[in-house]
């Protein structure tokens, strides 16, 4: 029998499963949907008001955090956040499905080979990425996931 840590695929419907019970238990225990751009969020509502303390009394954000009574604070989010990063490795590592190249080679076939280009340029899509998910008040997979299981 193949041991399940070492594959490089699994069945979308064993893993929708376990996508459907971590929700469940996410609504059980921490009251809250599953997701993970809040965690951002808050990482740069508390930077804001470490740099700029006064801007607390002046931001909307906090306004409206203060009226729901809940203060930004580093949360649950974070370690799912943390858990999904550490996840993707281990499971990388394991099922020997790591690829270490920094510039694949669509890439350097359309933008050069500049690791630096690469890794600027997709940070700066996960910001935009991040700036999307929270004018919607959350990603599409948080949506897709959590609210459906609300309903």
């Amino acid at each position: 029998m193949t041991n399940p840590l070492t594959m490089q695929a699994w069945s979308p419907y064993v893993v929708g499963v376990g996508v459907g019970v971590l929700s469940w238990f996410t609504f059980a225990t921490a009251d809250n949907p599953l997701g993970v751009s809040t965690a951002f969020e808050t990482s740069a509502a508390l930077g804001l008001e470490e740099a700029v303390p006064q801007a607390e009394q002046t931001n909307e954000y906090f306004a409206k955090k203060a009226v729901e009574g809940k203060p930004p604070k580093i949360g649950w989010e974070w370690m799912l956040v943390l858990g999904l990063f550490g996840g993707a490795f281990l499971s990388s590592r394991m099922s020997g499905d790591r690829r270490t190249e920094s510039v694949p080679a669509l890439w350097r076939e359309r933008f050069g080979g500049s690791v630096m280009l690469r890794l600027t340029a997709a940070f700066f899509a996960g910001l935009l990425m991040m700036f999307g998910a929270r004018l919607a008040s959350g990603c599409t997979s948080g949506h897709g996931i959590s609210c459906t299981a609300r309903v």
